[in-house]
C-alpha cells in the first residue's frame, strides 16, 4: 500500500513537473493529483528537490535502458554510438517532463532545473565513456581521452540533431551518422 501511494506521489509530481514546470509546482499540487494529503507526500520525500531529484534519476535509468536497447554487438563501435545517441535524444526530446525543464531553463535559468539537466548530461557522458573505454580496451578503437572524446560526441549530435535545425532542414538519421563518422568516428577507427 505504501509503494502504491508512493507511486502515486511520483506520478502526480512527474505530471505537476511536466505541465507547470519545477518553480510553478507545490507540494499542495502533487497532493491534489495524487489523491492524498501533502502530509502523506513528506512521510516519502522531505522536499520538492527531494522528489524532483527522484523522479530525474528514474528518467535517467530509462534513457540508459533505451540506450542499450539500441546497441547491437554485431555491429561496429562507430554505428553502436549513434544508435545509442539517437535513442537517447529522442528520448530526451520527446518526454514531456525534458521538454518542459529545457524550456523553463531556456527561459526563467531556474537552478534546480539547470543542475538537474546538468546531471542528465553527465550521466549521457559516463555512459558514452564507460561504452568508449570497452571498445579501447577490445582493440576497437584506438587510444583516447575518453570523457573528452563522450562530451564531444554528445555536443555534437546535439548540435547536429538540434541545433541545426532552426535554420536548416533537419537531417536524417543516416546523414548525421555520416558527418559523425567524418568529422569524428573516423579519427576513432583504426
Amino acid at each position: 500500500m505504501a509503494t502504491d501511494r508512493r507511486k502515486m506521489i511520483v506520478e502526480a509530481a512527474t505530471k505537476s513537473f511536466s505541465l507547470f514546470g519545477y518553480k510553478a509546482t507545490t507540494m499542495d499540487q502533487v497532493a491534489k493529483l495524487a489523491n492524498v494529503g501533502k502530509g502523506t507526500i513528506y512521510t516519502f520525500f522531505k522536499n520538492k528537490e527531494e522528489l524532483f531529484e527522484e523522479i530525474i534519476s528514474s528518467l535517467v535509468k530509462e534513457m540508459i535502458a533505451e540506450a542499450d536497447a539500441a546497441i547491437q554487438p554485431d555491429l561496429p563501435f562507430t554505428e553502436n554510438v549513434h544508435h545509442a545517441l539517437y535513442r537517447l535524444l529522442a528520448f530526451r526530446s520527446q518526454h514531456q517532463l525534458m521538454i518542459k525543464l529545457v524550456q523553463e531553463e531556456a527561459e526563467m535559468g531556474t537552478l534546480a532545473v539547470s543542475e538537474m539537466l546538468q546531471h542528465v548530461e553527465d550521466k549521457i557522458i559516463a555512459y558514452l565513456k564507460q561504452k568508449i573505454e570497452a571498445a579501447i580496451a577490445k582493440g576497437a578503437i584506438p587510444e583516447a581521452n575518453a570523457e573528452i572524446t563522450s562530451f564531444l560526441l554528445l555536443k555534437m549530435y546535439i548540435a547536429l540533431v538540434s541545433d541545426w535545425e532552426r535554420n536548416h532542414e533537419p537531417l536524417s538519421s543516416e546523414q548525421i551518422a555520416e558527418v559523425m563518422k567524418v568529422f569524428l568516428l573516423k579519427g576513432l577507427s583504426l
